[in-house]
């Protein structure tokens, strides 16, 4: 019997197109998200909102993505399970939202928890996470502040805009399943610091500075937003990217 040729890895190639398509197909954000504010360069965010550039990932990396936001409902298992109250739905069946500056800038809780073994009696903002093994360890030994400061940075906006004033960061190692959970309080003068940055860039006429003048900076050289910042590449066309765009307070 002739063996089956496996250079074709046809099925492999359709499952892959699949999630393309879908991605193609889905309408971009319209809104600064709560979990790139930490994100060190406003110029970026700023191009960002403005929908100048929409980055086409491979369908490895959208499965990869798929992946680790299946993982947020073995996290609400295991926590009820051990006892704890989770809430990852509004009344009205979605994501909790919140919002600021008119909804030009919004995130959306992985949900909110009481009954904590470490606090009992307090709720938390909810914030799940995958790693791979090198970025595990780094926010095993440093913590999430300094390891991963975006994340740290969404937490601040959530707890500010629920009104609770803890967080609960649940990790996962996809290599090997190992997790960390660290419990995070509420750094009022960072989440104003931070509702006032979201603020500058919506409002902001023209683009901020750039996070370096010298395009071969290495946080410069890997931004996908690199060819229109310091490059000559046009912006995609559309109504956000047109130099009469006005953002108004209402969202619009």
């Amino acid at each position: 019997m002739p063996a089956i040729p496996a250079a074709q890895h046809q099925t492999a190639a359709a499952i892959l197109a699949l999630h393309e398509a879908r991605e193609a197909a889905e309408a971009p954000r319209q809104y600064l998200g709560a979990s790139v504010i930490g994100h060190p360069c406003a110029r970026y965010l700023w191009l960002s909102l403005r929908l100048t550039h929409r980055e086409q990932f491979s369908g490895r990396m959208l499965r990869l993505f798929e992946r680790g936001r299946r993982e947020e409902a073995f996290f609400i298992d295991d926590l009820r399970a051990i006892g704890v109250e989770v809430h990852e739905l509004a009344p009205d069946g979605q994501q909790f939202r919140v919002e600021a500056h008119g909804g030009h800038f919004a995130g959306h809780l992985d949900g909110c928890a009481r009954g904590l073994p470490a606090a009992p009696v307090t709720w938390h903002v909810l914030e799940f996470q995958t790693h791979n093994t090198k970025s595990f360890r780094e926010l095993a030994a440093k913590g999430v502040q300094e390891a991963k400061p975006m994340h740290w940075a969404q937490m601040q906006v959530y707890m500010a805009l629920t009104g609770m004033d803890r967080a609960m960061y649940l990790a996962v190692c996809k290599d090997d399943d190992s997790l960390h959970s660290e419990r995070v309080a509420l750094d009022k003068e960072a989440a104003r610091r931070l509702l006032e940055r979201a603020e500058r860039i919506i409002f902001a006429d023209a683009p901020p500075q750039r996070l370096s003048t010298d395009p071969s900076w290495w946080q410069c050289k890997l931004c996908r937003m690199h060819e229109q910042c310091h490059g000559t590449a046009a912006p995609r066309p559309t109504c956000r990217s047109c130099a009469h765009v006005t953002p108004e307070r209402d969202a619009t």
